[in-house]
């Protein structure tokens, strides 16, 4: 489990510990995602942990940039790619094997509505968002024959730091005070005007890996309050 350290991250483990499963949840503290050396020690440090056997990866890890495109740090484009296409690429590539012998192997990635639709000055998050769910497509189609599942969360917006960092980006790309920015940028797309809870895609994340999740591959569980119906 990547991202674990707070937020939808730290839910998500909250969620599956107390249902039972035996998380190893890892951070920016325990290694650099962003890297081929990073993934491959997260996931090596599992298959210690646990004697080899791996049942489920989630790939959550991730941040946010917002600016324009001619704007746009060149190096934020990078990491942005990096970290939430890479990073989950590599984190399937060197589990596969282990997923595969569990016999029924989940890999679920945490994406986001912006994987779906766009948002202006989000460029790079939502190319990388758009990107991810291309690849679950593909794991779930390879992994169909030897037991592996794949599948992502596209939630709308969390109640998380992540999403609380962006409200000064977002006044001033848009040009109004940070009081107005989340009743007029963030949750006017939705139908329903409200943030999602950490615990709303931890519940998700517990169906996905769960018995009854076991169909769902190769598709987005789409959390939106309503936001893509439009």
């Amino acid at each position: 489990m990547t991202g674990a350290a707070r937020g939808i991250g730290a839910a998500i483990v909250e969620r599956l510990t107390s249902d039972g499963w035996l998380v190893h949840g890892v951070d920016i503290d325990d290694a650099d995602l962003t890297t081929r050396e990073g993934n491959r020690t997260v996931v090596a440090a599992a298959l210690e942990r646990f004697d080899g056997r791996l049942d489920a990866v989630v790939a959550n890890a991730g941040f946010q940039h917002v600016a324009p495109v001619r704007d746009f740090p060149e190096e934020q484009w990078d990491k942005l790619q990096a970290l939430l296409v890479t990073s989950p690429f590599l984190l399937a590539k060197y589990a596969w094997d282990a997923l595969a012998a569990s016999g029924d192997g989940r890999f679920l990635v945490v994406a986001s509505v912006h994987g779906l639709v766009a948002s202006p000055f989000k460029s790079g998050y939502v190319a990388a968002k758009h990107g991810v769910l291309g690849l679950v497509k593909v794991l779930a189609l390879e992994g169909a024959d030897v037991g592996l599942s794949a599948s992502a969360i596209c939630p709308g917006y969390v109640r998380t730091a992540l999403v609380e960092a962006q409200i000064a980006e977002q006044a001033a790309v848009h040009g109004i005070p940070e009081e107005r920015v989340l009743e007029e940028v963030l949750l006017a797309p939705q139908a329903v005007k409200r943030l999602l809870e950490p615990s709303e895609v931890a519940g998700a994340a517990a169906w996905l890996l769960g018995p009854d999740g076991r169909a769902a591959t190769g598709s987005p569980l789409v959390l939106d309050l309503g936001w893509t119906a439009r």
